[in-house]
Formats: structure tokens, sequence, C-alpha cells
């Protein structure tokens, strides 16, 4: 009987620790399909139907915020704030999928190696590796939420967030410094 509790206990431990340590291993493969531009890998960890939804959501409330009460109340400042929603709902469609990605690590590439930030000073070295994650500040919001934050270079904060699916956790959310 002892030994039955033993492994139950046992199990228990470990299910918790997967649990714990899931979004550390979720923003380890994530940096890792990053740097090597792996849009399959990048699909594993990402929920892009989800992500999508919050960054139209995102973008709506910033273009309606700027145009300000003025503009929504006038009939034809309403059709353009439509007419702008609906492009950058469809410019979020079209780029955040794993083939959109992929056009952005490549463009960075492309900027990378035009702006000379390279591996080593050999012109043919590959260009510096893109590391969106790296010196993130993580903490749980809850049991099923998870954030990690960095900073642009202008120091506004971007918030990834990971929320639990099952045993594995993915990105859903990537707040971006829009004020």
């Amino acid at each position: 009987m002892k030994k039955l509790i033993g492994i139950v206990v046992a199990l228990a431990v470990l299910l918790a620790a997967y649990v714990v340590g899931g979004p550390y291993l979720t923003l380890r493969g994530l940096a890792q399909a990053v740097e090597q531009r792996d849009t399959s890998k990048l699909d594993r960890y990402v929920d892009f139907p989800m992500l999508r939804t919050n960054l139209r959501a995102q973008l709506d409330d910033y273009v309606v915020r700027r145009a300000g009460p003025d503009v929504q109340s006038n009939l034809v400042g309403a059709l353009l704030l439509t007419a702008g929603q609906q492009l950058s709902g469809t410019a979020v469609d079209a780029m955040v999928t794993p083939t959109g990605i992929g056009a952005l690590l490549e463009g960075h590439t492309l900027w990378k190696r035009a702006s000379n930030d390279l591996e080593s000073n050999d012109a043919y070295a590959p260009p510096k590796a893109a590391r969106p994650l790296e010196g993130a500040s993580h903490r749980f919001e809850s049991t099923s939420r998870f954030t990690a934050t960095t900073q642009t270079a202008q120091g506004a904060p971007v918030v990834f967030v990971l929320q639990r699916q099952g045993l594995s956790w993915k990105l859903v959310d990537i707040q971006l410094p829009l004020d």
C-alpha cells in the first residue's frame, strides 16, 4: 500500500513539474523556432487562430482610439475607420500564419545582412539570429496563463501571453505597445 501511495505521489509531483515547466519549455521551443527560422516547428507552439483574433482586437481598438470621437461621429470618418479596420484585419490575417511569420523572418534576415549585422566580420557570415524573447521576465498570472515581457529598443513593454491547452502551452496573444 505504501508503494502505491509513493507512486501516486511521485506521478502527481512529476505532473505538477511538467505543468509548471511547460511554459518555459514552450518559450524555449518558440525561441529556437524563430532562431532557426523553422515555421513548421513554430506551428507547434502558437495558436494562430487565437493569436490573429487577439491582434485584430488590439489593432481595431488602437485605430478607434486614435481616430477619436469626432471621426467616429462623422459619416465619412466612420466609413474610413471601417475601411482602416478591414485593412488592418486583412494584414493581420496575412501575417499571422506560419507562412507570414516565415516571410517576416526572411525580411529580418535580409535586413540584418543589408545592415551588416552578422555573426562575424566575414561578409559571408550568417546574419545574427532574431531573439525576441531574450532577457524576458516571466510570470504566472494564473494556473493556465503565463506571460513573458520584453522591452522594445525604446523601452516599451511587449508581452507574450501563453495559455495552457490541456497539458501543453501555446502562444495566444502578443500585447503590443500601441500607446
